[in-house]
């Protein structure tokens, strides 16, 4: 199988677990028709996935893509793995540290108006 279409396999499985995940909008980009600039996968709100499937992946390359894509009200996100392994997600600190502000004063602001916040372990 070649690099492209290993590409658009991981694209297909990555919207599929997205969806499972309860994303219903998650599918594959414009990649295959050739638009430039488009996420590989689109359906996750103000995120830009570049969608990645190699073994010997560059992740600064592949982030410094997904900056360079990204509207600039996304967060770009490289979603990555190798054969035989799990899927992982990586991005910049200042980022994933916005994101981890925004989740963690959500759950504040839901405890203090009394609300049962489940725990994800």
């Amino acid at each position: 199988m070649n690099s492209r279409q290993k590409g658009a396999r991981g694209e297909r499985e990555l919207a599929s677990i997205l969806r499972a995940a309860g994303f219903d909008d998650a599918r594959r980009g414009q990649q295959y028709s050739g638009a430039n600039g488009d996420a590989d996968v689109v359906g996750l709100p103000d995120i830009h996935i570049e969608c990645k499937r190699n073994e010997r992946l560059n992740i600064y390359d592949a982030i410094s893509q997904a900056r360079a894509d990204a509207k600039m009200s996304e967060f770009p996100a490289v979603f990555h793995r190798k054969n035989n392994c799990e899927w992982l997600v990586t991005m910049t600190m200042d980022d994933w540290l916005e994101i981890y502000r925004e989740y963690h004063s959500s759950r504040e602001l839901a405890e203090q108006m009394g609300y049962e916040i489940e725990d994800n372990n």
